[in-house]
Formats: C-alpha cells, sequence, structure tokens
C-alpha cells in the first residue's frame, strides 16, 4: 500500500474557499486502478494560516505513478496552478510519499 499527501498552509480566512474547492472539482480517483480511498484533512492552526492534507491511500505505488501520468490526473488538476487557488496558499503545497510498512486495525466482533 502507498500513501500520498500533500500538505497546504491555506492562508487564514481562506478556508472556506479552499474546502469549497475540493468538494466541487470532479477529481476522478474513482475510475484509476488501484485506488482505495482520498480524505482532505484539516489540521491545526497557527496565526497566519491553517494546515490542511489531502491523503489518497493506493494499492501500490506503481498505481499512484501511473495516476500521475494519466489523463485523468491533468483533468482532476486543470486549475491547480491557476491564480484562484494559489492565492489560497502562503506557500507551495509539499508532496509526502509513504510506503506502508506495517497496518494495525481494529477488530471486529463476532
Amino acid at each position: 500500500m502507498f500513501i500520498a499527501m500533500n500538505r497546504f498552509m491555506v492562508k487564514k480566512g481562506s478556508e472556506a474557499e479552499f474546502e469549497k474547492v475540493w468538494s466541487s472539482r470532479d477529481s476522478h480517483l474513482e475510475k484509476m486502478p488501484g485506488f482505495v480511498e482520498f480524505h482532505l484533512l484539516r489540521g491545526p492552526e497557527a496565526e497566519d494560516h491553517t494546515l490542511y492534507s489531502s491523503h489518497t491511500l493506493w494499492q501500490s505505488r506503481e498505481a499512484f505513478d501511473s495516476w500521475t501520468k494519466s489523463e485523468e490526473f491533468r483533468k482532476a488538476h486543470a486549475n491547480a496552478g491557476s491564480p484562484a487557488t494559489t492565492s489560497l496558499y502562503l506557500a507551495h503545497p509539499k508532496f509526502e510519499g509513504f510506503e506502508i510498512r506495517q497496518t494495525i486495525t481494529r477488530a471486529r466482533a463476532a
């Protein structure tokens, strides 16, 4: 399994607009082989920003890499660098990718 994350430092007062951009876009993720799930995470607030992270879970690093080279990826990110979206951030989003080495899940009741 592979986790792909992007961290966003969203300017104070821009949180609602940032969340609207994410909730209204067509991600095309569900069409991709190897895609498992997506989460948009809201984190701690600082004086000048609120930390957000997009978090996708993939069956493998290869599945994620295929996504980044796909037409669906280009469609989903068509407006990512536009002034309307970049004005919401303090800095460029930071990508972090992780291969899962251990997973612990809650046991289901019998």
